[in-house]
């Protein structure tokens, strides 16, 4: 019972971080779409990277309080985020390229999915306790 409150409480924790970066991440993505500078997947690479730094500090600052092999660490978490990335890709790429959905509003479902898988791979992989 306890494991469960306290991976419900990092799972929060790690959603309200997440909000953070996604806040960048979006905010950076619009930004860059708005002004012209990027399309929409240069956007979404340079966003999604800036959300993912932000996020490793504040988690492993802040939500996992792990200070130990903090390269590997994030490394790690790294490799999740290119694989959020690359899954990220494909689906905005399937929403907007196959189905012409709109480029703000595809984001959206994007983000959830890739959250999902994200925390539960950064949880097992990223932010694991070492002995």
């Amino acid at each position: 019972m306890k494991t469960l409150l306290l991976r419900q409480k990092q799972f929060l924790l790690y959603c309200a971080i997440g909000a953070s970066g996604v806040t960048l991440e979006f905010g950076l993505y619009a930004l860059l779409i708005h002004s012209g500078l990027l399309d929409y997947r240069p956007a979404n690479a340079t966003g999604y990277a800036s959300g993912t730094l932000l996020s490793f500090i504040l988690n492993a600052r802040f939500n996992f309080r792990v200070t130990d092999k903090l390269a590997l660490r994030l490394a790690c978490f790294l490799g999740v985020a290119l694989l959020g990335w690359w899954v990220s890709d494909t689906l905005l790429r399937v929403l907007i390229g196959g189905h012409g959905m709109n480029k703000y509003l595809a984001k959206l479902p994007v983000l959830a999915v890739v959250v999902l898988l994200q925390y539960n791979l950064n949880r097992r992989l990223s932010f694991r306790k070492t002995t």
